[in-house]
C-alpha cells in the first residue's frame, strides 16, 4: 500500500507541476505567436495607409474598393510642383498710383509614378491580404465622410479581428487579449488603421511594431 500511495502522490505532483508549467509557459507562447503575427499584419496596414494617403493627395478622398485602390497605385502619378514667391504691380484706382503686391506662384514641374515613388517592391499588390499562413482572407476596408465642426472630412479604416489572427490559440488568453487597454498593447478587438468615426490616419498598435502614424 505504501508503494501505491507513493506512486499516486508522484502522479499528483507530476500533474500539478504540469499545470504550473502550463500556466507560465502558455502566456509566454501565446505572446510570442501574437507578436510575430501582429508584426506581419502591421506591415500590411502601414502599406494600406500609405496607399490611401496617396489616393487622397490626388483625388481629395479615400477609396473603399480594394481593387480600385491597388489599380490606382499601379497607374496614377503625383504632380510635382514648385512654390515660389513673386510680385506684381496693381494700379490703385482710388489713389491713382501703382502698388506692388506679393503673391505665390506654383509651377508644375512634371509627374512621378506613385508606384515607383512609394511601392518599388510591389508590396501593394498583396497589402489587402491577411499575411498569415492558413488564413485565406482580406482586411476589412471602408471609406467615406464624417462631419466635424460643420466640415465634411474624408476618412477611411482598414482592420482585421484578433479572433481571426489568433483563432488557433488558447481561448481564455485570446479573450484577455481582446480586452487589452494599455499603451504597450493593441487595444480592442481588432488591429486597425484609420477610423470611420474620428479624423485620424494612425494605427492602434504600439510603436514596438513600427510607426503607427504618418
Amino acid at each position: 500500500m505504501k508503494i501505491v500511495v507513493q506512486l499516486v502522490l508522484w502522479v499528483i505532483i507530476g500533474f500539478l507541476g504540469y499545470l504550473v508549467f502550463n500556466s507560465i509557459n502558455g502566456p509566454v507562447k501565446f505572446n510570442k505567436v501574437k507578436q510575430a503575427r501582429y508584426a506581419k499584419v502591421v506591415k500590411n496596414l502601414r502599406d494600406i495607409r500609405t496607399a490611401q494617403l496617396a489616393y487622397r493627395s490626388v483625388t481629395g478622398k479615400f477609396e473603399k474598393d480594394p481593387v480600385k485602390l491597388v489599380t490606382f497605385i499601379d497607374t496614377a502619378k503625383f504632380t510635382l510642383t514648385q512654390r515660389r514667391d513673386s510680385s506684381f504691380i496693381r494700379f490703385n484706382k482710388v489713389l491713382k498710383i501703382d502698388e506692388p503686391r506679393d503673391t505665390v506662384v506654383i509651377d508644375t514641374l512634371g509627374y512621378a509614378s506613385i508606384k515607383d515613388s512609394l511601392f518599388k517592391t510591389g508590396s501593394h499588390k498583396s497589402m489587402m491580404k491577411i499575411p498569415l499562413e492558413d488564413i485565406d482572407g482580406d482586411f476589412e476596408l471602408d471609406a467615406g465622410y464624417i462631419n466635424k465642426n460643420d466640415l465634411r472630412i474624408a476618412v477611411f479604416e482598414a482592420k482585421v479581428a484578433k479572433d481571426i489572427l489568433l483563432s488557433d490559440q488558447d481561448k481564455d488568453l485570446l479573450a484577455q487579449e481582446k480586452e487589452v487597454q494599455s499603451v504597450d498593447g493593441v487595444n480592442g478587438t481588432h488591429l486597425s488603421v484609420g477610423s470611420m468615426t474620428e479624423v485620424m490616419t494612425s494605427g492602434n498598435w504600439p510603436r514596438t511594431y513600427g510607426a503607427n502614424d504618418q
